[in-house]
């Protein structure tokens, strides 16, 4: 019996199989993380249990874009490997609405950058207030005003809406920022005690903390490094569209293999040299 012609090119069928082998990796190690930042934070708060307190707790966003990852990688891979159109068109879909939402995220980012800074700051609030009762969001901020130089959302005053910080407190953290919050000697906790006190000059307060909001302190930081972001973002999008254009092709050449392998010999080619 002769061997049948594949029509499939090998070439893209093993280059999207092992792209997507590593983002599947990637997905599951993003999803693990996730869900253990999030078990230890119920161990650590009884009260709560593992499917409640999920809006205040960042380890919900690893988990979601682990999962997402991990789903699509999983697809295009068993979908190369297998040559299965369905896996295929589930992968090549939700990229594309992945590719096209960023897309549209992205312009309406840019032209309503003002509003969406009030609305940030608006939802955010939640995450001061909260800052003391959830350890992996406290990590997050303290990561955040270190890494961008800033203190509270829109400056070192919203941290007087905490309760563990309020100026009506008694106690040494009244009127205190968190520690992260300090230009210098971050390794001493206490060296936001008592630093948004009224009286205190603007002055000395500038040279002890940052007093600039993270909003600001994130939108600083995206305008001094906006090549590098925008490379990034760019790198990103090219990605997605040669995944898609891979698998898209690859389907291609599936259907065509099909139809060819499907064909009733005896009306299209002789079975035998003689037969001409």
């Amino acid at each position: 019996m002769a061997a049948r012609n594949s029509e499939v090119s090998l070439c893209i069928k093993y280059l999207l199989f092992f792209f997507n082998v590593f983002f599947w990796l990637i997905g599951g190690v993003i999803c693990f993380v996730g869900l253990w930042a999030r078990v230890a934070y119920t161990q650590e708060n009884t009260s709560l249990s593992l499917f409640s307190g999920w809006d205040l707790d960042p380890a919900i966003i690893f988990i979601f874009v682990g999962v997402i990852m991990f789903m699509l990688g999983f697809c295009g891979c068993i979908g190369a490997l297998r040559e299965n159109i369905c896996l295929l068109k589930f992968f090549s879909i939700c990229l594309s609405i992945i590719f096209f939402t960023q897309l549209a995220a992205g312009i309406l980012g840019f032209v309503y950058r003002h509003k969406i800074k009030e609305l940030v700051a608006e939802n955010l609030e939640d995450t001061i207030i909260h800052y003391r009762t959830n350890p992996n969001l406290q990590n997050i901020i303290d990561y955040s005003q270190e890494t961008f130089k800033c203190c509270g959302l829109n400056s070192y005053k919203d941290w007087r809406k905490n309760r563990y910080f309020n100026c009506s407190q008694i106690g040494p953290e009244a009127c205190s920022v968190p520690y992260s919050c300090c230009r210098v000697d971050q390794l001493n906790t206490q060296c936001g005690y008592g630093i948004n006190r009224d009286e205190m000059p603007h002055s000395k307060r500038a040279s002890i903390i940052y007093t600039d909001g993270c909003i600001d302190g994130i939108t600083k930081w995206f305008n001094r490094n906006l090549e590098i972001v925008g490379g990034v973002g760019v790198g990103v999008a090219l990605l997605q569209v040669i995944g898609i254009a891979f698998a898209s092709t690859l389907i291609s050449d599936i259907r065509r293999q099909k139809a060819k392998w499907d064909q009733p010999r005896g009306l299209h080619t002789p079975l035998y040299p003689n037969d001409m």
